[in-house]
């Protein structure tokens, strides 16, 4: 029996930085619906807007996508979807951010394609190699460090590996916060306490380290764009110009 993936895109209204930021206008077009696009063009066998927002949902609706609403209580995204998927069928839930929208499709179907050729893992995502001088002192620029077989050993704010004077440098990792999980590892997480380091990072995917939950690894070369302030969206429209064919 083939195996059902399902793609879920969290999109809450409310942001600390840039309220509203799902439904800011890239080339006229609302964030969440690129990501929708992009998302409904890849391997998922079912693609959903999970949001806790009315405005979200009608505009979702509007572009033709499948708008599920969710409780306005969830503490994270990965909460979200866990309502979001109830009692439909998937064996590997993809969670794709509503504020990346220029994610390729491609790093999407990497993902299912990963989780579906190896049974074993848990969880996956992918980091995109990234100069030091550039992402150190951003704490908005989630770093990581891997293990020998790509697994995470930590994710951090802060600058990882930190560079000691005479060190000797290695390349490092920006994260780029899109998931895959195999539905009873997603089942798992939500059920277990926020946990000490999660609550210091304010990073749910050390909720999943910090209980044994091994995250593989994939890489990208793809220097996205998520939108987390409104000079992000000028960014993003800067790049669109630039790159028409895009």
């Amino acid at each position: 029996m083939k195996r059902k993936t399902i793609a879920v895109i969290p999109a809450r209204f409310g942001s600390t930085r840039f309220p509203g930021k799902v439904l800011a206008l890239l080339r006229g077009r609302p964030i969440i619906q690129w990501v929708y696009e992009r998302t409904a063009a890849s391997k998922a066998d079912t693609v959903l807007i999970a949001t806790d927002n009315e405005k979200v949902a009608d505009a979702a609706r509007s572009f033709g996508a499948v708008a599920v609403m969710t409780s306005p209580e969830h503490p994270s995204g990965t909460d979200r979807i866990k309502e979001a998927v109830k009692g439909i069928e998937g064996d590997v839930v993809i969670n794709v951010q509503g504020d990346e929208p220029l994610i390729p499709t491609e790093t999407i179907n990497q993902l299912i394609d990963k989780m579906l050729d190896t049974p074993s893992l848990e969880m996956a995502t992918v980091a995109v190699p990234a100069a030091r001088k550039i992402i150190e002192n951003n704490p908005n620029i989630v770093k990581l460090v891997l293990d020998n077989n790509n697994f995470a050993l930590y994710f951090s704010r802060s600058m990882i590996p930190f560079l000691r004077t005479g060190g000797s440098d290695m390349e490092t990792y920006r994260h780029w916060g899109i998931y895959a999980y195999r539905r009873d590892v997603l089942d798992k997480f939500v059920k277990l306490p926020e946990g000490s380091l999660e609550k210091c990072e304010k990073l749910e995917q050390l909720r999943a380290l910090e209980n044994g939950i091994r995250i593989y690894v994939l890489f990208s070369d793809f220097q996205s764009i998520g939108i987390d302030t409104p000079e992000d969206l000028e960014a993003a429209e800067s790049f669109l110009k630039e790159n028409k064919s895009f």
